[in-house]
């Protein structure tokens, strides 16, 4: 007789839902008890009604009534671009400097410089240089999402073992046609997970761009909501960019595992 994995018997599907049914389960009870002033926490009931009204009401009809669909489509547009930019810069270079040492004695020192410099700091240098807006969000953005890209890649690129190299020169595998042939497939987990850490960091940085005062998108939603004492739209919005952010960090995984077959032998 086998026995059943969790995935099999079906627990494994519950699994992943079991923390935000208890955190829900404590926030209705600290409401309903009153631990907590409802201007500070709402009751989920209220937030509910608020998201609702948020994502599928009319516009003008209530403040933030019908804009989820506009502020989503500005935020998605700076996340995409941003995180674009960090990916064709990261990537590459990360290979080249865990495979030369060369470029990873010329770059890593000030790349790890300045990996260290908090976001928020970037921030007044980055409304100078490119003023509120669609700029800015994706400087912050792409600066954010490169750190990780690079340093997997990096990471990735280094451990690849050199008796595949000469594997494959043994069976005429060119130096170019490596990098593609095995250098990349054997580097892969680290590549997916510095994208997966990139894009997860993006949407963080997205909000911290979009609270300059750009008139759309996710995070400006909060800030005007903070600016109104709109506790309820601040948890809506919190709560969407948590199931969006989830949502673009499965799609990134099987878009990898779709494109790349190294991908697909990965969990």
């Amino acid at each position: 007789m086998t026995k059943q994995t969790p995935e099999k018997n079906g627990i494994g599907s519950i699994q992943p839902w079991i923390l935000p049914a208890a955190a829900l389960a404590g926030w209705f009870l600290v409401c309903e008890l009153g631990a907590v002033p409802g201007y500070l926490l709402p009751h989920p009931l209220e937030v509910g009604r608020a998201g609702y009204q948020y994502i599928f009401g009319s516009p003008g009809e209530a403040p933030y009534a019908g804009r989820f669909a506009a502020d989503l489509a500005a935020s998605l547009v700076r996340v995409a671009v941003g995180f674009a930019l960090a990916v064709a810069l990261g990537i590459p270079l990360g290979v080249l400097s865990g495979r030369l040492a060369v470029v990873n004695r010329l770059v890593s020192t000030s790349i790890n410089a300045l990996r260290a410099v908090p976001g928020i700091c970037w921030l007044p240098l980055a409304m100078v240089w490119f003023g509120i807006g669609m700029k800015t969000t994706v400087f912050l953005v792409a600066l954010a999402a490169f750190f990780p890209v690079y340093l997997n890649a990096a990471a990735g690129a280094r451990a690849v073992d050199p008796l595949y190299y000469q594997a494959g020169a043994m069976m005429g595998v060119t130096r170019l046609r490596g990098v593609f042939a095995i250098l990349l497939p054997a580097a892969m987990p680290n590549i997916i997970t510095g994208l997966r850490l990139g894009l997860g960091i993006s949407w963080a940085y997205l909000v911290l761009g979009e609270l300059t005062g750009v008139p759309n998108g996710l995070g400006a939603a909060i800030m005007d909501a903070r600016m109104l004492g709109r506790i309820d739209i601040i948890m809506v919005g919190i709560i969407l960019i948590a199931l969006i952010g989830r949502i673009c960090d499965r799609f990134l995984h099987q878009f990898m595992r779709l494109c790349f077959k190294s991908a697909r032998r990965l969990a």
